[in-house]
């Protein structure tokens, strides 16, 4: 289909985009890479009457290190992170997460601030950032706000953003020398996961001495498995020390059912999938 009409700005400066959500308000909305908005456009889920494209400011873009965190800026595509030595180093959990990402089209085309912001839950960054405990600094017309990711996440396809504001840039703790890994359960390559697994961790002599685990797909937004992580440390990282751990992935959470699979379905493929993805970050 194609979309009903619209203006067009690209402001250059965060500035600028503010100063047109301002002006345009509820009639406008933001484009980043486009790989979430086209869509629906197209299908006419939502006709606004002005798109801003944050496209051609170039200060969203870039990975920078800032000490105890590396920063990643809204505007940064997928591929570009996904190939980054701070992030590989710093935030393997991330690099792993984008290497599962869609398909090469949409990882280079796509951003790593406008998919966090369109907080699809079944989106492959929500979870690693929520696990990695990500700090989102968005930007408005009062000036800038950091939010936590236990807070960032709001509800389905709702974050902390308002209306009259951006998200500028991501801020990840480093993680240096933990491992990693993104497990993914999908029918059809490149699809919405129908359960996926982020798990970081650090051992320390066989011993796991601390875990971060974050699920997708199981609940309206990202979650973190606590009760897995908490079950975790001090467990040898040997497949019987992980799987009682994993059979707490389901604590808390409320998985949709579809026509990808019902909710029972998704409980056992999420707690299969936290015993493979701990072992794997561990090494195991």
């Amino acid at each position: 289909m194609i979309p009903a009409a619209f203006d067009y700005v690209a402001p250059t400066s965060v500035e600028d985009a503010l100063a047109a959500l301002a002006q345009y308000g509820d009639d406008a909305k933001i484009i980043a890479g486009g790989q979430s908005l086209l869509p629906v456009l197209r299908m006419r889920l939502n006709a606004p009457e002005w798109i801003i494209d944050l496209g051609r400011i170039e200060s969203l873009r870039g990975i920078r290190d800032d000490g105890d965190a590396i920063v990643i800026g809204a505007m940064t595509p997928h591929a570009v992170v996904g190939s980054d030595p701070l992030v590989a180093e710093h935030a393997a959990l991330i690099a792993k997460a984008v290497e599962h990402l869609a398909d090469a089209q949409v990882r280079h085309r796509g951003t790593f601030g406008g998919a966090l912001a369109h907080a699809d839950p079944a989106g492959d960054l929500g979870a690693p950032a929520l696990a990695l405990g990500a700090e989102f600094v968005i930007a408005g017309s009062g000036g800038t706000r950091t939010v936590a990711a236990d807070d960032f996440f709001v509800d389905l396809f709702e974050t902390a953003i308002g209306e009259d504001e951006i998200l500028t840039e991501v801020r990840i703790p480093k993680r240096t020398g933990w491992g990693a890994t993104y497990e993914k359960f999908v029918r059809v390559a490149h699809q919405w996961p129908i359960v996926a697994v982020a798990a970081t961790v650090r051992v320390d002599g066989g011993t796991i001495a601390e875990a971060r685990i974050g699920l997708t797909n199981m609940g309206s937004t990202p979650l973190r498995a606590r009760a897995v992580e908490d079950a975790l440390v001090g467990q040898p990282a040997t497949a019987d020390g992980v799987r009682a751990a994993a059979e707490h992935a389901t604590d808390g959470t409320n998985p949709p059912s579809d026509l990808n699979g019902d909710a029972d379905y998704r409980r056992h493929l999420a707690t299969v999938l936290t015993r493979r993805a701990v072992l794997a970050a561990a090494g195991a």
